[in-house]
């Protein structure tokens, strides 16, 4: 197992202690009752956290220590959005990953950039090409939102500048922890709130970032399937593909038969 070192400050007694419950190998999307402690409820100044459901922490969500192959430095974070996870790349050849969920503007900016802004319980205003989009969900919200748990922005947010421009990209926490490890229709990349505040204790300003191509992602992870649950599995993974397969076909036929019933109650006139 891979030693835990530096990170996360705040959570790191308790990442050990649920690395060391799960050590053997697990399913890729399997899940249980159990919530790991850096999951569990917390006390963030005037915010209590809830703890995440369950049945949210699959093996591709949950936050863990990997091997890391990739070219970049130590002290770099790496957001690969198509197979929706970041890296935190704290020692050659070490990494902690964590599951997120990826909007719409999560896929308009690839490369490098620098972490130039750092915000807890930040505000949040829809842009106005979302207000164009679609005015009847946005429009109400041209305002602004204030900072706090029911804020899309969530906990944290880390704010991604090119040559001294703000990218309008950005890392950040979540008001719907069911979203993560999904695509979503508006936002960049979500974390777990709980995610979100320890990788906040451990960025700085000037901090480098850098976002994958998806062929780079092909590159470094392999392809990707998106299952009928909105989760990935690598492409590999053939048995959670027929597996999700089968339950969509089931779903069908059980539709079906529901329709068929009724019409067979129906009386003919």
């Amino acid at each position: 197992m891979l030693k835990p070192t530096r990170f996360p400050k705040r959570a790191a007694l308790a990442l050990c202690v649920s690395l060391a419950l799960s050590a053997c190998s697990e399913p890729q999307m399997a899940t249980s009752s159990f919530v790991p402690l850096e999951y569990t409820e917390r006390v963030d100044g005037e915010y209590v956290i809830p703890a995440v459901d369950a049945a949210y922490l699959n093996a591709r969500n949950r936050r863990q220590w990997v091997e890391y192959t990739g070219p970049e430095e130590p002290g770099t974070l790496v957001v690969d959005p198509f197979a929706r996870f970041l890296y935190h790349v704290v020692e050659p050849g070490l990494a902690m990953r964590f599951g997120i969920a990826v909007g719409r503007e999560g896929y308009g900016f690839r490369g490098d950039a620098v972490i130039r802004r750092r915000e807890e319980y930040p505000g949040w205003m829809p842009t106005q090409n979302m207000i164009r989009q679609e005015p009847e969900l946005y429009g109400p919200l041209a305002a602004g939102l204030p900072g706090g748990l029911d804020n899309p922005l969530g906990a944290r947010a880390l704010y991604l500048y090119r040559g001294g421009v703000d990218t309008m990209y950005r890392i950040h926490g979540t008001m719907d922890p069911s979203s993560i490890g999904k695509a979503t229709s508006a936002g960049c990349i979500r974390l777990f709130n709980q995610d979100i505040i320890d990788l906040f204790d451990e960025s700085q300003m000037g901090m480098q970032v850098k976002v994958r191509t998806h062929e780079e992602s092909l590159a470094m992870e392999g392809p990707v399937v998106e299952l009928s649950t909105g989760y990935l599995v690598a492409a590999t993974d053939i048995a959670a593909i027929q597996a999700d397969a089968a339950m969509v076909a089931a779903a069908e036929a059980a539709a079906a038969a529901e329709a068929a019933a009724a019409a067979a109650a129906v009386p003919s006139s």
